[in-house]
């Protein structure tokens, strides 16, 4: 990752941080002058921990220790009495974090050894990679998705299908919100959107990426052509591309390649392509899963990728045909 980028979003994080608790200690200092027994209280625990964890680090007596500790407790149940009594109102003591996980460190202690918190992996992503592809997500949701949109007259002739575009985005919706509820699951399919644009492909993306956003899941969006031109470029050293940019598609939690078809293949291309999408589905470290999206039919995927990259897609991408007249015409 861009060294610059990661300084700035950790001094970011420090002002946030920093804020959080001075906000928590004036509000504590406000409650101790309403209520003089939690000042107390807590004087108490600290007057306590100081003279006790000197005694012991001198003496190291275990019996002084479970006293201690026996103590401890119990004016932890006094203070605890104090603040049911205050109500709501005792929660404003302590700091309220953007990100409870990090406590807005940026990091997080996990498996032994300490690791990047999804919520700043998140912000590199954004910045280096998804920038305006995935603006305004919260204006993106399923809450939204307008299913009046497509048409309830099914035209076998047309759309090579015997339901309607209604029935057919009804059955994608559900898809979608399966592939979201049972993210985790590894046997939860990938998803491939095929259809021509104007259709929602893009619009649903969206709507999961948001909802795994909330979970605390990491996203990074990248059209096919600028991912794949991005790996050929720095493996040739032509470009300044991140060092990290394989270990970051390799090892988001849910990679979205958008535009598949528009990369111009060739073979340097199509070995890439092949190494991210099986990579990811053999991803031993945790589960990853990828949304491709292309204006390609079926048949134009089998006529223009290598069997290799076929035989991961349907097999392991549940296939969502869209099908229907431009809804963007129709809002």
């Amino acid at each position: 990752m861009n060294s610059t980028t990661l300084k700035s979003l950790l001094i970011e994080y420090d002002k946030k941080r920093k804020y959080s608790q001075e906000i928590a200690e004036r509000e504590k200092e406000k409650l101790y002058q309403e209520f003089p027994q939690l000042a107390n209280i807590d004087k108490k625990i600290n007057s306590l921990a100081l003279s006790s964890m000197k005694e012991i680090a001198l003496n190291s007596d275990t019996e002084l220790l479970s006293r201690f500790n026996e103590q401890m407790s119990l004016l932890k149940k006094e203070k605890e009495n104090i603040l049911t009594s205050i109500g709501t109102r005792a929660n404003s003591i302590l700091p309220h974090y953007e990100c409870a996980h990090c406590q807005d460190t940026g990091y997080v202690y996990q498996d032994n050894k300490t690791q990047m918190c999804n919520c700043l992996k998140q912000k590199i992503y954004d910045i280096e990679y998804n920038k305006s592809n995935m603006n305004s997500l919260e204006k993106q949701n399923f809450e939204i998705f307008n299913l009046q949109l497509y048409s309830t007259k099914v035209d076998t002739e047309k759309y090579q299908s015997d339901i309607s575009p209604r029935e057919n985005i009804e059955l994608i919706l559900k898809i979608c919100q399966n592939f979201v509820n049972d993210f985790d699951k590894i046997e939860e399919k990938n998803l491939l959107f095929t259809g021509k644009t104007g259709l929602g492909k893009t619009f649903l993306s969206s709507c999961i990426a948001n909802e795994l956003l909330k979970q605390g899941k990491t996203v990074l969006y990248q059209t096919a052509s600028v991912m794949l031109d991005a790996i050929i470029d720095y493996r040739f050293g032509k470009s300044t591309s991140s060092k990290d940019i394989y270990e970051h598609l390799l090892n988001v939690d849910l990679l979205i390649i958008d535009d598949l078809g528009t990369e111009g293949t060739n073979q340097m291309k199509l070995v890439e392509l092949f190494n991210i999408l099986n990579s990811r589905l053999l991803n031993s470290k945790k589960v990853t899963k990828t949304i491709i999206s292309t204006n390609l039919s079926l048949q134009a995927l089998f006529e223009n990728y290598d069997e290799r990259i076929v035989s991961r897609l349907v097999g392991n991408y549940d296939i969502c045909y869209f099908f229907g007249e431009d809804i963007r015409f129709m809002k």
